[in-house]
């Protein structure tokens, strides 16, 4: 009986100081949870609700969430190479993302040095998927990820790069096919109520459309300028900003048409696509065959 009481009484006590399994086990596992545990200090706790989650909670601002407090937790727990695995999800998620200003100047730069370094390949892969949803004559979802390229490319993180070849020209290219886009982008149809026709005849399919090559498309010679000159500004003028000149080149070297993409000055922009229009090329070649092509072009303003 005595032996009995004795160790009913230790295991009593002992449960007074035990502290309990698992603080985490008795809390609901959400986003809210993990953010609080992080505020307290509890890194440990913190990342194991997070981990939890990362298979349940769906794609969203809540998934990036779990990511970034997960990078966080990394961080404050020394595991800065899976920390860098964290944010590199983010970044390939969200590529304008960054971290928020309350966060520490050594979680701050870990974002910059991730970002910089994925950055140059994310723009690259988001202008292949505009590009081709462009070919596909997808001119809506084409417009919106040119525009989203171009906004990630005018990121500060981007800017050592952006300035020099081969960004810069991506960065022309991803702007005149971004403004070719939403020109293209067919209007809401109008619906109107009509008397059926006694007899309807199908119309004749359309041509097939011609696909117009550009500097991007693999194993295509570029047309060679044979007159190609540009028109002097006509007064002296202040430094202008260059401008981008759109030129469809035919199959026998002629210019089909001609556009501004990015403007001058009104008077001098009418001077470069009237020279442009009688401008001649030896036709860029695929495969031995003539094809059509897009030129883009910069064009800096000439003195008198």
């Amino acid at each position: 009986m005595k032996l009995w009481l004795n160790l009913t009484s230790a295991l009593f006590a002992a449960a007074l100081v035990s502290p309990p399994a698992t603080i985490s086990a008795a809390v609901d596992d959400n986003l809210a949870t993990a953010r609080d545990l992080y505020s307290a200090a509890e890194y440990e706790q913190s990342l194991a609700v997070l981990e939890r989650l990362q298979g349940t909670v769906p794609a969203g601002e809540d998934r990036l969430g779990v990511e970034q407090y997960r990078a966080y937790c990394l961080m404050a727990l020394g595991r800065t190479a899976d920390a860098e695995k964290a944010i590199a999800t983010i970044v390939n998620t969200d590529p304008l993302y960054r971290a928020s200003g309350d966060v520490s100047p050594r979680v701050q730069a870990a974002f910059r040095d991730v970002r910089k370094r994925m950055l140059p390949g994310i723009v690259q892969s988001h202008y292949a998927q505009a590009k081709a949803s462009f070919d596909n004559k997808q001119f809506a979802d084409a417009a919106t990820r040119f525009k989203l390229l171009l906004e990630v490319m005018a990121d500060p993180d981007l800017a050592a790069v952006v300035g020099a070849p081969p960004f810069a020209d991506l960065r022309m290219l991803a702007s005149g096919f971004k403004d070719l886009a939403i020109q293209a982008i067919p209007p809401p149809p109008i619906v109107a109520k009509v008397a059926a026709p006694a007899a309807v005849v199908a119309p004749p399919p359309p041509p097939a459309a011609v696909k117009i090559w550009a500097s991007d498309d693999g194993l295509v010679q570029p047309p060679i300028p044979l007159k190609q000159d540009l028109p002097s500004f006509p007064a002296p003028a202040t430094p202008l900003a260059p401008g981008v000149l759109e030129v469809i080149v035919n199959e026998s070297g002629e210019v089909e048409s001609v556009a501004m993409r990015v403007p001058i000055n009104a008077k001098y922009d009418g001077l470069i696509l009237d020279a442009a229009r009688k401008w001649k090329y030896r036709p860029a070649m695929r495969e031995g065959a003539p094809v059509k092509y897009r030129k883009m072009m910069q064009v800096t303003v000439q003195k008198n």
